[in-house]
Protein backbone atom coordinates (compact mmCIF):
# COMPACT_ATOMS: atom_id res chain seq x y z
CA UNK A 1 0.00 0.00 0.00
CA UNK A 2 1.50 3.50 -1.03
CA UNK A 3 0.32 6.35 1.16
CA UNK A 4 0.22 9.57 -1.05
CA UNK A 5 0.09 13.32 0.90
CA UNK A 6 -0.65 15.51 -1.76
CA UNK A 7 0.91 18.99 -0.46
CA UNK A 8 0.87 22.72 -0.86
CA UNK A 9 0.79 25.64 1.56
CA UNK A 10 -0.11 27.77 -1.67
CA UNK A 11 -4.29 27.13 -2.17
CA UNK A 12 -5.31 27.43 -5.71
CA UNK A 13 -2.46 25.37 -6.89
CA UNK A 14 -4.93 22.18 -8.00
CA UNK A 15 -4.40 19.65 -4.81
CA UNK A 16 -7.35 18.99 -4.29
CA UNK A 17 -8.24 18.37 -8.46
CA UNK A 18 -5.75 16.12 -8.27
CA UNK A 19 -6.26 14.38 -5.35
CA UNK A 20 -9.87 13.45 -7.11
CA UNK A 21 -8.79 13.00 -10.80
CA UNK A 22 -5.89 10.71 -9.76
CA UNK A 23 -7.52 8.78 -7.46
CA UNK A 24 -10.30 8.24 -10.21
CA UNK A 25 -7.96 7.60 -12.75
CA UNK A 26 -6.28 4.86 -10.88
CA UNK A 27 -9.64 3.16 -9.68
CA UNK A 28 -10.26 2.91 -13.58
CA UNK A 29 -7.40 1.31 -13.33
CA UNK A 30 -8.50 -1.38 -10.78
CA UNK A 31 -6.67 0.08 -7.55
CA UNK A 32 -8.52 0.19 -4.65
CA UNK A 33 -7.89 3.92 -3.28
CA UNK A 34 -8.57 5.60 0.28
CA UNK A 35 -9.24 9.54 0.12
CA UNK A 36 -8.69 11.39 2.67
CA UNK A 37 -9.75 14.97 2.81
CA UNK A 38 -8.19 16.99 5.64
CA UNK A 39 -9.03 20.09 4.36
CA UNK A 40 -11.70 21.94 7.11
CA UNK A 41 -12.75 23.53 3.32
CA UNK A 42 -14.16 19.99 2.28
CA UNK A 43 -13.68 20.71 -1.10
CA UNK A 44 -12.77 16.58 -1.43
CA UNK A 45 -15.76 15.72 0.16
CA UNK A 46 -18.12 18.19 -1.75
CA UNK A 47 -16.82 17.23 -4.96
CA UNK A 48 -18.15 13.49 -4.19
CA UNK A 49 -21.65 15.13 -3.76
CA UNK A 50 -21.67 14.33 0.18
CA UNK A 51 -23.79 16.26 2.41
CA UNK A 52 -21.98 17.26 5.37
CA UNK A 53 -24.72 17.56 7.83
CA UNK A 54 -24.15 16.57 11.35
CA UNK A 55 -25.03 13.29 11.45
CA UNK A 56 -22.52 12.65 8.91
CA UNK A 57 -19.03 10.92 10.40
CA UNK A 58 -15.74 12.77 9.42
CA UNK A 59 -12.46 13.13 9.78
CA UNK A 60 -13.01 14.96 13.18
CA UNK A 61 -14.31 12.37 15.07
CA UNK A 62 -11.65 9.91 13.85
CA UNK A 63 -9.13 12.80 15.19
CA UNK A 64 -10.78 13.25 18.29
CA UNK A 65 -10.92 9.02 18.98
CA UNK A 66 -14.64 9.64 18.73
CA UNK A 67 -15.02 7.35 15.89
CA UNK A 68 -13.05 4.84 14.12
CA UNK A 69 -10.98 5.21 10.78
CA UNK A 70 -13.47 2.72 9.13
CA UNK A 71 -16.67 4.35 10.67
CA UNK A 72 -15.96 7.15 9.28
CA UNK A 73 -15.58 5.78 5.44
CA UNK A 74 -17.78 6.61 2.98
CA UNK A 75 -18.26 4.56 -0.39
CA UNK A 76 -18.72 6.69 -3.50
CA UNK A 77 -19.95 5.72 -6.69
CA UNK A 78 -16.94 4.18 -8.20
CA UNK A 79 -16.45 0.74 -6.02
CA UNK A 80 -12.96 0.98 -5.74
CA UNK A 81 -13.24 4.20 -4.16
CA UNK A 82 -13.98 4.87 -0.41
CA UNK A 83 -13.73 8.53 1.47
CA UNK A 84 -12.67 9.31 4.50
CA UNK A 85 -14.91 12.88 4.50
CA UNK A 86 -14.05 16.60 6.62
CA UNK A 87 -15.74 18.68 7.72
CA UNK A 88 -15.99 22.54 9.39
CA UNK A 89 -14.90 21.23 12.57
CA UNK A 90 -11.36 20.61 11.34
CA UNK A 91 -10.69 24.09 11.30
CA UNK A 92 -10.85 23.66 15.26
CA UNK A 93 -8.45 20.39 15.34
CA UNK A 94 -5.27 22.19 16.42
CA UNK A 95 -6.94 23.34 19.58
CA UNK A 96 -8.77 20.36 20.07
CA UNK A 97 -5.69 17.97 20.04
CA UNK A 98 -3.59 20.81 21.74
CA UNK A 99 -2.96 18.64 25.08
CA UNK A 100 -3.35 15.18 23.04
CA UNK A 101 0.33 13.67 23.46
CA UNK A 102 1.51 12.56 20.22
CA UNK A 103 -0.92 14.50 18.35
CA UNK A 104 1.02 14.69 15.37
CA UNK A 105 -0.10 10.97 15.48
CA UNK A 106 -2.91 10.85 15.59
CA UNK A 107 -4.17 9.78 12.23
CA UNK A 108 -1.41 6.86 12.03
CA UNK A 109 -2.55 5.59 14.48
CA UNK A 110 -6.07 5.47 13.23
CA UNK A 111 -5.00 4.32 9.66
CA UNK A 112 -3.05 1.39 11.31
CA UNK A 113 -5.72 0.34 13.95
CA UNK A 114 -7.93 -0.25 10.88
CA UNK A 115 -8.26 -3.45 9.07
CA UNK A 116 -8.08 -2.52 5.11
CA UNK A 117 -7.12 -3.58 1.57
CA UNK A 118 -6.30 -0.29 -0.66
CA UNK A 119 -3.59 -0.25 -2.65
CA UNK A 120 -3.36 3.61 -2.18
CA UNK A 121 -4.36 6.27 0.26
CA UNK A 122 -4.28 9.41 -1.05
CA UNK A 123 -4.58 12.69 1.36
CA UNK A 124 -5.66 16.05 0.50
CA UNK A 125 -3.76 18.27 2.61
CA UNK A 126 -5.22 21.80 3.95
CA UNK A 127 -3.00 24.64 1.95
CA UNK A 128 -1.06 25.10 5.55
CA UNK A 129 1.30 23.70 7.47
CA UNK A 130 -0.39 23.16 10.48
CA UNK A 131 -1.02 20.07 12.31
CA UNK A 132 -3.00 18.61 10.15
CA UNK A 133 -0.57 18.40 7.53
CA UNK A 134 1.81 17.50 9.65
CA UNK A 135 -0.72 14.10 11.08
CA UNK A 136 -1.00 13.67 7.17
CA UNK A 137 2.79 13.58 6.53
CA UNK A 138 3.28 11.53 9.56
CA UNK A 139 1.74 8.47 7.94
CA UNK A 140 2.71 8.95 4.42
CA UNK A 141 5.18 7.13 2.62
CA UNK A 142 5.28 9.66 -0.63
CA UNK A 143 4.57 13.48 -0.92
CA UNK A 144 3.63 14.84 -4.15
CA UNK A 145 3.75 18.73 -4.79
CA UNK A 146 1.06 19.92 -7.22
CA UNK A 147 2.62 23.31 -8.44
CA UNK A 148 1.27 26.46 -11.28
CA UNK A 149 4.54 26.90 -12.93
CA UNK A 150 4.59 30.47 -11.48
CA UNK A 151 7.07 32.35 -9.76
CA UNK A 152 5.15 32.88 -6.30
CA UNK A 153 4.66 28.87 -6.28
CA UNK A 154 8.22 28.46 -6.59
CA UNK A 155 8.88 30.39 -3.97
CA UNK A 156 6.89 28.32 -1.58
CA UNK A 157 8.23 24.98 -2.30
CA UNK A 158 11.60 25.66 -0.12
CA UNK A 159 9.46 25.58 2.66
CA UNK A 160 7.17 23.25 2.06
CA UNK A 161 10.55 20.80 1.85
CA UNK A 162 12.18 22.10 4.78
CA UNK A 163 8.98 21.28 6.89
CA UNK A 164 9.02 17.54 5.21
CA UNK A 165 12.49 17.27 6.31
CA UNK A 166 11.73 18.16 9.39
CA UNK A 167 9.35 15.38 9.92
CA UNK A 168 11.40 12.96 7.86
CA UNK A 169 13.84 13.46 10.76
CA UNK A 170 11.78 13.54 13.65
CA UNK A 171 9.11 11.43 13.50
CA UNK A 172 8.71 9.32 9.94
CA UNK A 173 11.98 8.42 7.98
CA UNK A 174 10.42 6.69 5.22
CA UNK A 175 8.81 10.28 4.34
CA UNK A 176 10.38 10.96 0.70
CA UNK A 177 9.12 13.05 -2.12
CA UNK A 178 7.81 11.57 -5.18
CA UNK A 179 7.66 14.67 -7.57
CA UNK A 180 6.17 17.43 -8.67
CA UNK A 181 3.13 17.92 -10.70
CA UNK A 182 2.74 20.80 -12.73
CA UNK A 183 -1.37 21.85 -12.88
CA UNK A 184 -3.13 24.76 -14.64
CA UNK A 185 -0.04 24.10 -17.80
CA UNK A 186 0.55 26.14 -20.96
CA UNK A 187 3.77 24.72 -22.69
CA UNK A 188 3.59 28.60 -24.65
CA UNK A 189 4.42 30.92 -22.26
CA UNK A 190 8.35 31.56 -21.47
CA UNK A 191 7.53 31.40 -17.67
CA UNK A 192 6.73 28.29 -17.51
CA UNK A 193 9.38 26.84 -19.27
CA UNK A 194 11.46 29.42 -17.22
CA UNK A 195 10.21 27.81 -13.67
CA UNK A 196 10.91 24.33 -15.11
CA UNK A 197 14.15 25.22 -15.97
CA UNK A 198 14.64 26.44 -11.80
CA UNK A 199 12.68 23.25 -10.50
CA UNK A 200 14.81 20.94 -12.30
CA UNK A 201 17.79 22.63 -11.59
CA UNK A 202 16.81 22.23 -7.92
CA UNK A 203 16.11 18.70 -8.43
CA UNK A 204 19.47 17.77 -9.57
CA UNK A 205 21.47 19.90 -6.74
CA UNK A 206 19.39 17.46 -4.51
CA UNK A 207 20.84 14.08 -6.54
CA UNK A 208 22.97 11.97 -4.10
CA UNK A 209 22.46 14.50 -0.85
CA UNK A 210 20.56 12.86 2.32
CA UNK A 211 17.71 14.64 1.22
CA UNK A 212 13.73 13.23 1.12
CA UNK A 213 13.53 14.87 -2.02
CA UNK A 214 16.89 13.63 -3.50
CA UNK A 215 15.08 11.06 -5.80
CA UNK A 216 12.29 13.36 -6.29
CA UNK A 217 11.52 14.08 -10.21
CA UNK A 218 9.06 16.29 -12.51
CA UNK A 219 6.09 14.41 -13.49
CA UNK A 220 6.50 13.94 -17.46
CA UNK A 221 2.73 13.63 -17.09
CA UNK A 222 1.56 18.02 -16.73
CA UNK A 223 -2.00 18.55 -16.14
CA UNK A 224 -3.35 21.11 -19.11
CA UNK A 225 -5.64 23.82 -18.55
CA UNK A 226 -9.14 22.63 -19.23
CA UNK A 227 -12.63 24.00 -18.76
CA UNK A 228 -13.73 20.47 -17.80
CA UNK A 229 -12.17 20.49 -14.79
CA UNK A 230 -13.46 23.11 -13.40
CA UNK A 231 -17.25 22.31 -14.35
CA UNK A 232 -16.97 18.82 -13.12
CA UNK A 233 -17.17 19.61 -9.52
CA UNK A 234 -20.31 21.09 -9.65
CA UNK A 235 -21.52 18.35 -11.46
CA UNK A 236 -20.35 16.12 -8.24
CA UNK A 237 -17.91 14.11 -10.25
CA UNK A 238 -14.70 13.37 -11.48
CA UNK A 239 -13.28 14.22 -14.59
CA UNK A 240 -13.34 10.29 -15.83
CA UNK A 241 -16.77 10.28 -15.45
CA UNK A 242 -17.88 14.15 -16.18
CA UNK A 243 -15.78 14.15 -19.28
CA UNK A 244 -14.10 10.57 -19.58
CA UNK A 245 -12.31 12.34 -23.52
CA UNK A 246 -11.36 15.87 -22.51
CA UNK A 247 -7.52 16.73 -22.15
CA UNK A 248 -7.91 16.98 -18.39
CA UNK A 249 -9.30 13.13 -18.22
CA UNK A 250 -6.16 11.86 -20.53
CA UNK A 251 -3.66 13.98 -18.51
CA UNK A 252 -5.15 12.13 -14.91
CA UNK A 253 -4.76 8.50 -16.90
CA UNK A 254 -1.61 9.67 -18.02
CA UNK A 255 -0.21 10.70 -14.54
CA UNK A 256 -1.97 7.75 -12.70
CA UNK A 257 -0.20 5.35 -15.07
CA UNK A 258 3.37 7.32 -14.54
CA UNK A 259 2.85 6.91 -10.54
CA UNK A 260 1.79 3.72 -10.22
CA UNK A 261 4.51 2.42 -12.39
CA UNK A 262 6.97 4.08 -9.53
CA UNK A 263 8.71 1.32 -7.33
CA UNK A 264 7.43 2.28 -3.93
CA UNK A 265 8.92 3.64 -1.04
CA UNK A 266 10.86 0.87 0.87
CA UNK A 267 11.88 1.72 4.60
CA UNK A 268 11.65 0.05 8.14
CA UNK A 269 8.54 0.23 9.84
CA UNK A 270 8.36 3.60 11.85
CA UNK A 271 7.59 2.11 15.97
CA UNK A 272 4.65 4.57 17.00
CA UNK A 273 4.98 5.95 20.45
CA UNK A 274 2.15 7.73 22.76
CA UNK A 275 5.20 10.03 23.02
CA UNK A 276 7.49 10.44 20.81
CA UNK A 277 11.22 11.64 21.87
CA UNK A 278 12.12 14.90 19.31
CA UNK A 279 16.20 14.54 19.01
CA UNK A 280 17.91 17.19 17.85
CA UNK A 281 18.59 17.88 14.52
CA UNK A 282 21.72 17.30 13.20
CA UNK A 283 23.06 19.99 10.32
CA UNK A 284 22.64 19.28 6.71
CA UNK A 285 24.12 20.23 3.39
CA UNK A 286 21.76 23.95 2.50
CA UNK A 287 20.42 23.40 -0.59
CA UNK A 288 19.60 26.38 -2.91
CA UNK A 289 16.75 27.78 -5.45
CA UNK A 290 18.03 30.40 -7.46
CA UNK A 291 15.49 32.27 -9.40
CA UNK A 292 17.16 33.57 -12.44
CA UNK A 293 16.88 37.33 -13.45
CA UNK A 294 14.53 36.75 -16.39
CA UNK A 295 12.05 35.58 -13.89
CA UNK A 296 12.11 38.64 -11.62
CA UNK A 297 14.28 41.96 -12.13
CA UNK A 298 16.67 40.72 -8.72
CA UNK A 299 18.04 37.59 -8.04
CA UNK A 300 16.36 35.50 -4.78
CA UNK A 301 17.57 32.69 -2.89
CA UNK A 302 15.95 30.52 -0.65
CA UNK A 303 17.46 28.40 1.63
CA UNK A 304 16.24 24.66 3.19
CA UNK A 305 17.75 23.60 6.13
CA UNK A 306 16.38 22.70 8.94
Amino acid sequence: MRIIALMNQKGGVGKTTTCVNLGAALAEMGRKICLIDLDPQAHLTINYGINLTPEVISLYDVLLGEKTFLEAMHRVDDENIALVPSSIDLAAADIELASVPGRELVLRRAIEAAQHDFDYILLDCPPSLGLLTVNALSCANEVIIPMQPHFLALQGVAKLLETVQIVNRRMNPKLKVSGIVLTMFDSQTKLTSEVVAELNAFIEQAKGKPLPWAGAKIFDSKIRRNIKLAESPSFGQTIIAYGPTSNGAADYRALAKEIDAMTPATAPAVQVTPEPQVAPIAPTPKVEVTISPSIQSNPITTKVAS
